[in-house]
């Protein structure tokens, strides 16, 4: 298979990526906060691969996948695993989509990685504690299926070298359940990386700046798209389609559409998550649900829309007022923590937390990398760069240790992310406030990942898979569960749309 050289003629472009969820493209209506280079250069994974020349795009497949975030490569490589022609069409300069940006890891349960650790957890109870951060409101059907084939996911990536054997806990959780490479690293460079490698070991045709337009259809049967490749439009018949296009993070017209008070938030998502494929379907008479549940992630770098990973809080980190204390439990679920973060005068915190959690998550290394870390050899120094009262942080920290050692937390009752205290110098500080991360609503699937029409049937032809659906969150997603959702029902929707493919021959 003829590919392109690899794609560092691209670096500007690269500039366009700045985010952390599941799948995307990108869309030139986007409308978005700044991204910075820094972040997307730091996140350049991708730009090292190899893509499919142009001249190569066949006039038909079997399966034809839009979006190239870990979704869309997780549908491909199951595709082609189960016999069919798939092709991956990505409108992206390059591949990786929000997944890309991902950085806590993905969660899971019942997972070999835990009985090796000793954790006892459940489907039951990651079933349980999903549904009470989404307020009862998730599509119950979908969340079976996720928790009861999330440790068959982590076997899956296990079985082709992307090994997730590092174990932390996200907020809302109560077991450590978030998978993670193995040095601790971000989950979404090292997922990406994994999964365009086996894409190429299977030979499978991956297209960018490939703009899918619209998906065609003859009597109500999806049978293939439009698509523009270097400024030429192109149809291409398909027996399937599967739609792994991301959500609308960052197209501010949908945001302040659905959810008006977050028009002025900035966004962690890449300028890909746009909405696409959910305009797409809807064209085709494709339901939606929850698009009014919108995301705002507690810890984002207002200057550059970074996150800050969960992992951080996880593995030990506290969150600060101005006047350097404590004022609610860092490990509840995000919409939670979120709320009590706008709820303070300067709406906004700041993380601190010591040598130990920067060794235990590397991704801190990266934020150093941009400017976003300070840090000082004791308490009270790093109170005086903050401007903070330093007797009153270095009393929060004293409290939280003491906290730590009695293994109780009296004042804001945390229960996880309690294994370590904070008394290893140096010390850090990472100033953060809420930022818009994820969309929740999305088109309507059933459990074969089959989009769900307007009159409640199935579409033929047409499946869908990541955050381009709504459902399973409900109201509030929890850490991990993205990375979690894209490879569970990405798989899902390359297995049942090759085997439809199959069933039109």
């Amino acid at each position: 298979m003829k590919k392109l050289g690899k794609t560092f003629a691209i670096v500007g472009a690269l500039t366009l990526l700045s985010a952390c969820g599941a799948d995307a493209q990108t869309s030139s209506s986007a409308s978005s906060t700044a991204v910075s280079s820094e972040e997307t250069d730091a996140n350049s994974a991708a730009s090292g691969q190899e893509y499919t020349d142009p001249s190569e795009l066949a006039d038909s497949y079997d399966v034809v996948i839009v979006g190239a975030g870990g979704a869309g490569m997780a549908a491909a490589i199951q595709a082609k695993d189960a016999g069919a022609n798939p092709v991956i069409l990505e409108k992206m300069p390059i591949a990786g989509g929000n997944t890309l940006k991902s950085s806590a890891g993905m969660n899971a349960s019942e997972t070999k990685f835990q009985e090796a650790e000793g954790i006892e957890d459940s489907n039951d109870l990651f079933y349980e504690e999903t549904l009470a951060g989404g307020k009862g409101t998730n599509d119950k059907e979908l969340l079976r299926y996720f928790v009861d084939h999330s440790a068959e996911a982590i076997d899956w990536l296990d079985s082709m070298g992307i090994t997730l054997d590092n174990l932390t806990v996200t907020g809302g959780m109560s077991e450590k359940r978030t998978h993670r490479p193995t040095d601790g690293s971000a989950v979404g460079e090292y997922l990406v990386d994994g999964l365009m490698r086996n894409i190429h070991e299977n030979e499978i045709p991956i297209f960018v700046n490939a703009d899918v337009k619209e998906i065609n259809e003859v009597d109500g049967q999806v049978n293939g798209v439009t698509v523009n490749v270097e400024g030429s439009e192109k149809t291409i018949d398909a027996k399937a389609v599967v739609v792994t296009t991301g959500g609308f993070g960052a197209n501010m017209d949908m945001i302040e559409a659905y959810d008006p008070a977050l028009k002025d938030y900035v966004t962690t998502n890449q300028e890909g998550s746009t909405g696409d494929g959910i305009k797409m379907i809807e064209a085709l008479g494709g339901q939606t649900v929850d698009l009014d549940k919108i995301q705002i992630h507690p810890t984002v770098d207002q200057s550059k829309s970074l996150l800050i990973t969960e992992a951080v809080r996880g593995e030990g980190a506290i969150l600060v007022n101005a006047d350097g204390q404590r004022f609610y439990n860092e490990m509840d679920t995000r919409d939670k923590v979120s709320a009590a973060i706008i709820a303070l005068p300067e709406k906004s915190a700041t993380l601190v937390f010591d040598a130990g959690v920067k060794e235990r998550v590397t991704a801190i290394d990266f934020y150093a990398s941009q400017g976003l870390v300070k840090s000082a050899d004791t308490i009270e120094a790093l109170a005086e760069e903050l401007s903070m009262p330093e007797e009153t942080l270095a009393e929060t920290v004293a409290t939280w240790n003491d906290s730590v050692a009695a293994g109780k937390d009296g004042a804001f009752g945390r229960e996880t992310g309690m294994d370590h205290d904070l008394s290893t110098g140096p010390y850090y500080a990472i100033a953060i406030a809420p930022g818009i991360h994820h969309t929740m609503g999305g088109v309507k699937i059933n459990t074969n990942t089959e989009v769900i029409s307007t009159d409640d049937q199935t579409i033929p032809g047409l499946f869908a898979a990541g955050e381009v659906t709504g459902g399973l969150h409900g109201d509030n997603r929890i850490g991990g569960n993205a990375v979690a959702d894209i490879i569970i029902f990405g798989r899902q929707a390359g297995t049942k749309s090759a085997a439809y493919a199959a069933e039109q021959e």
